[in-house]
């Protein structure tokens, strides 16, 4: 009687190369489709969180939500469109991780449906360890500065020029709600209060004066989520690597720079603002 024959050392070993040279081929083919699906999540969390600030503002005769608070007008705060500060340096503070700190009592809240993920890009990863406990941090999503301001006004941000701060809908006609974005993803090292300051020096005439108040994201493979007024969403790659400097872990980034002539802030400020009349 024959016996049974079992694999050879080298016939394992070439089995073995053989699965190692197929994952090395099909592990980028995944991560792309990750990466993919994560671009594709992003823009629906976009779409849905700018349908809740759209109802809002049809709610309240066109009034846009302030992108900050003033804090020498607490009055108004009930209507910013998120109050807290997320950062790194003090990870007991509950803005970073409990949804119940501040989205929860957004004015938006009632209209998205109660539903925190929406709040977030799912590509990012950003966390804090508080309580004992690993916490993912609830916003990735900061809204355009120059929409509503704080509680109305610039807080400085113009650098002495009058910029248009848009606060009904109506008032959207410059450069028009298709192109005029409302949220967008910021970077886990440079996000704190609800808004994004696109740095308006230098728009339109004098691009070597640009530079950055804040950093956008680039969790889509040098691209970042934005929605804009007019109900769409749409990632943005970033052109010039001065947009995207080493993330600082854990931290926070040193945001407010000069960066001359960097096609990526004219982007911005073709679809922040306009000059006061």
């Amino acid at each position: 009687m024959s016996r049974p024959r079992g694999f050879t050392l080298i016939e394992l070993l070439v089995v073995t190369a053989i699965i190692a040279i197929l994952a090395s081929l099909l592990l980028p083919v995944l991560n792309k489709a990750k990466l993919k699906a994560q671009g594709v999540q992003c823009m629906n969390n976009h779409r849905h969180l700018l349908m809740a600030w759209k109802m809002y503002t049809d709610d309240s005769n066109e009034r846009i939500p302030y992108a900050s608070a003033d804090p020498l007008n607490p009055v108004l705060d009930p209507y910013v469109w998120v109050l807290g500060y997320i950062n790194f340096f003090d990870p007991s503070n509950p803005s970073n991780w409990d949804v119940n700190q501040d989205i929860a009592r957004s004015p938006l809240w009632p209209y998205c449906g109660q539903s925190a993920g929406i709040w977030k890009c799912p590509a990012d990863k950003s966390y804090v360890i508080a309580n004992g406990q690993r916490w993912p941090r609830v916003r990735s999503m900061s809204m355009n500065l120059w929409l509503g301001g704080f509680a109305g006004t610039d807080y400085g941000y113009g650098r002495g020029q009058r910029w248009q701060i848009y606060l009904k809908l109506s008032d959207l006609t410059d450069p028009g709600p298709a192109n005029t974005f409302v949220f967008l993803d910021m970077r886990e090292d440079s996000i704190d209060v609800g808004n994004f300051a696109t740095d308006m020096n230098g728009w339109p005439d004098h691009p070597e004066l640009t530079g950055f108040y804040d950093l956008p994201g680039s969790y889509h493979h040098r691209a970042g989520g934005f929605s804009f007024a007019d109900g769409h969403s749409e990632l943005k790659r970033w052109l010039d690597d001065r947009t995207m400097p080493p993330l600082v872990t854990e931290g926070e980034a040193p945001d407010i720079f000069s960066s001359p002539n960097n096609q990526d802030v004219v982007w911005l400020q073709s679809r922040a603002t306009r000059k006061a009349q």
